[in-house]
């Protein structure tokens, strides 16, 4: 795999980093070609690696890494590859990063079946956990993952929707992975209760504001997004902005025509939403409250005993909220 560019701005973490990186590519091996061959396509595509750099920044944060951190980061890793994978197949993306989807290249059945063994990879890399409390947290972890996507199938084409709605989606969805990660990190590398559950609120925030900001980038456009823009609006999966959007009486009346469409909306039709949802101000809205929760986030940071790993975390909330992809 060569996905090592994300953590070079990292050097505090970045030999730890490239340690995930080779563990990972380890657990890349299935019984079939076509399976291996989509599992190794999909790490060679690469990503942030933000996960696995929340649990060991936390680590660093409160104590020191160790090789059950480095497993741990791994395992979040795999698990949160798993859960792109099977968004994928549900949302019949045609990419991923940027580059042709598992599901688009292999086939739907080589996507789900590749998902399945980087969910079992997932428990074999934490079979080293032995806290049942702990145990416990990860499988909590993936039914929350599950109900926030769930959450967002019963929402789809409710015009309705509130942002309590959206921000019980997107805590489960992603914001729940963010807290997971920071929260193991900091437990294995001996922080204690007080120092672990300030680094989970931390992360949790940040991933709410990730989400948020991700949304807001959905409608922007770039050739760097991760999927094609505005995929999800014929399948119901309304986001923020439009959301917002919605609540202006005299746009909801320009937009219902649209999104009454449902799924025989045309290219011509979404980039019509997206000009309305773009003028409404609803992207600075939003971004205002990615920021908001940016900021409740490094508040909590403050609460820690300053060093490298804390103030990293600090630029990476503050620098999330300028990102373009």
């Amino acid at each position: 795999m060569t996905n090592s560019k994300p953590w070079k701005k990292y050097p505090l973490i970045a030999n730890e980093l490239a340690q995930v990186n080779e563990l990972l590519k380890q657990t890349m091996h299935a019984p079939n070609k076509n399976l291996e061959s989509a599992l190794k396509e999909m790490a060679d595509n690469g990503g942030k690696y933000l996960r696995p750099s929340l649990v060991l920044l936390a680590a660093h944060a409160v104590g020191k890494t160790n090789k059950q951190i480095i497993q741990i980061a791994t395992a979040i890793e795999t698990l949160h590859m798993a859960t792109l994978i099977h968004d994928d197949v549900i949302d019949d993306s045609d990419k991923r990063r940027g580059k042709p989807s598992i599901q688009f290249a292999f086939g739907k059945d080589v996507a789900v079946y590749a998902g399945d063994l980087l969910f079992t990879n997932f428990f074999d890399l934490m079979l080293d956990v032995n806290e049942p409390e702990y145990l416990r947290l990860n499988a909590q972890t993936m039914r929350q993952i599950l109900n926030g996507e769930l959450g967002q199938m019963n929402q789809r084409f409710n015009l309705e929707q509130t942002f309590d709605d959206y921000l019980a989606d997107i805590k489960g969805k992603t914001a729940t992975l963010f807290r997971l990660a920071a929260e193991e990190g900091a437990h294995f590398a001996g922080g204690n209760l007080e120092q672990t559950q300030i680094l989970a609120n931390f992360a949790e925030d940040l991933g709410i504001a990730f989400q948020i900001i991700d949304d807001v980038l959905d409608y922007r456009g770039s050739s760097q997004l991760n999927k094609p823009m505005l995929e999800d609006l014929p399948t119901g999966v309304y986001s923020l902005p439009l959301l917002l959007t919605l609540k202006q009486p005299d746009l909801k009346a320009q937009l219902l025509p649209l999104l009454n469409k449902r799924t025989a909306m045309t290219v011509k039709d979404i980039k019509q939403i997206q000009a309305i949802v773009i003028d409404s101000g609803a992207i600075t809205e939003s971004k205002q409250l990615a920021q908001n929760y940016a900021q409740k986030g490094i508040a909590e940071l403050a609460k820690l005993a300053p060093n490298p790993a804390v103030k990293i975390l600090e630029k990476m909330a503050k620098e999330l909220l300028q990102r373009t992809f």
